[in-house]
């Protein structure tokens, strides 16, 4: 793969609240600094973190903002004061014996762009959180790490690392009810408001980030590939974690939707057990139940096992009649639709406290940690591509190169220096936007019909293609061509006979 240099720069505001500024500052207030991290991926691509830190006093406004009874409250009323530049991070440091923050808590993520830290005494405890702060909401190595993961060797990489999508210009997201028992269970679900209420929220602010379509559909007598096996002590069936693999294969049959999409499909199944499976629980590894019913496959979607309740009497006529609880159904396929684009929370250092995003999805800056992640997937993405395509094209003497061929490589190329570029000035925003253009460009470039035939139709494999349809007209042209020789040789050898 060709090399990749990128610089991914940080604009960090750190606020000091009154009490809150550390003895051993090496100059007075406001100045600059910077603190810069290399990120190893391999000898090939180079990633350097660089944070450029303001440090300052609070405003009046920002004083009173802070002087607020809670962290949420005191995050709102800072929200209009701080720059919401997508990538930038404002961090209001406040005295260690602030109430703000509950006890045992140093650092509070708020919803936007901005966190507060309890003051750490030196200037080096503090520079050593804002460097964890910097991380939770920008990038962390091993999130660029997972967005290069075609170029980091395999030991490397983290498990997570193979769980996120690739960065794509656009998912496919669908939702299907699987019924296998339609004569036991009519199943109703209002997958219309749900995708409103839940989902909706959540996509327009990834909207940013790629395009989105959702669709649904009801599958029926679309059984799991696995027989659970029943378990007498609690009178129930159970699917264990090993046998999870094999459900997804049937069932990804039956779906259908992937095979004419263009962008990568994400799916989620709700599956409602037949009656004589009734009720299906499953298992983790240690054999303890699964609370959520549910579980996720890296980079394809989940599946949640949605139990109907057995009727009181047994002379209840079926089919039973079921109305989905979508707000639970819609809390799991989020926190797995969070899980597949890797905003997971789980690895936060413990004396962090994040705000929950709310009925958007997720936080200002988890769209921020996508955005970097994506961008530099793409840089690395569209300079592999263009050296494929400039390997194949040595290889091929007779090309011809078209001119709208030849511009769509130059506007990728440019595209790519400008992402660069934009990384290395902090503007994430417009590094990003470059970076899917050049990937579009690159694309066209690649994929263009003019190149197509030609690579799929080299000299060598025309050669093959055509020898043996030549090969029975040869053979009798040939013979004549033998026969013609033979005849002209024992021409000369005979003796002209003189009259």
């Amino acid at each position: 793969a060709a090399p990749v240099q990128v610089q991914l720069v940080v604009p960090m505001a750190v606020v000091f609240g009154p009490g809150s500024v550390p003895g051993d500052l090496p100059r007075p207030l406001p100045f600059r600094d910077v603190q810069e991290m290399e990120i190893s991926v391999n000898l090939r691509t180079s990633v350097t973190s660089r944070y450029e830190m303001l440090y300052r006093s609070t405003t009046g406004q920002e004083e009173a903002a802070l002087a607020a009874a809670t962290a949420r409250e005191a995050d709102a009323a800072l929200h209009p004061l701080q720059d919401t530049t997508l990538g930038s991070l404002t961090v209001y440091v406040v005295p260690e014996t602030s109430s703000l923050l509950p006890q045992g808590i140093k650092v509070y993520v708020g919803k936007h762009r901005s966190a507060l830290v309890r003051a750490g005494g030196s200037l080096a405890a503090l520079q050593a959180q804002l460097r964890e702060v910097a991380q939770v909401m920008s990038f962390t190595a091993s999130s660029i790490a997972a967005a290069l993961s075609d170029r980091v060797p395999d030991g490397q990489l983290s498990p997570d690392a193979r769980r996120y999508l690739k960065s794509s210009l656009g998912y496919e997201i669908t939702f299907s009810l699987l019924n296998p028992d339609p004569k036991s269970h009519t199943v109703d679900w209002d997958i219309e408001g749900a995708v409103n209420r839940y989902v909706k929220p959540v996509l327009d602010k990834l909207s940013l980030v790629a395009n989105f379509s959702v669709d649904s559909q009801i599958l029926y007598y679309a059984v799991l590939g696995v027989t659970p096996r029943y378990d007498k002590e609690s009178s129930s069936f159970l699917l264990s974690a090993h046998s999870l693999p094999h459900v997804i294969n049937p069932v990804e049959a039956r779906l259908g939707s992937s095979a004419a999409s263009l962008y990568p499909v994400l799916n989620f199944l709700l599956y409602v057990p037949e009656r004589s499976h009734s009720p299906l629980y499953i298992q983790d590894k240690d054999g303890a139940p699964v609370s959520t019913n549910a579980f996720h496959s890296p980079r394809w979607g989940g599946i949640m096992v949605y139990n109907v309740e057995a009727p009181a009497s047994s002379q209840a006529s079926l089919p039973l009649h079921v109305d989905v609880d979508m707000a639970r159904v819609m809390e799991v396929f989020l926190a797995q639709l969070r899980l597949l684009f890797g905003l997971s929370r789980e690895e936060v250092p413990p004396e962090f406290l994040l705000e929950r995003p709310g009925n958007e999805g997720l936080a200002d800056w988890e769209l921020d940690h996508l955005l970097w992640a994506h961008t530099v997937e793409n840089i690395a993405t569209v300079s592999t591509t263009l050296t494929s395509l400039a390997q194949l094209l040595d290889k091929i003497g007779n090309i011809v190169i078209k001119d709208d061929v030849a511009s769509e490589v130059y506007r990728a190329v440019d595209s790519v220096q400008s992402a660069v570029t934009e990384l290395s000035l902090g503007h994430l925003h417009a590094a990003f936007q470059a970076s899917k253009e050049a990937i579009t460009s690159s694309e066209k470039a690649f994929f263009d019909p003019s190149l197509l035939h030609l690579l799929y139709f080299p000299d060598d494999q025309k050669f093959a293609i055509y020898i043996p349809l030549f090969l029975p007209m040869a053979v009798p042209i040939l013979l004549s061509l033998a026969k013609i020789v033979r005849e002209t040789r024992q021409c000369k050898k005979e003796p002209t006979k003189m009259d």
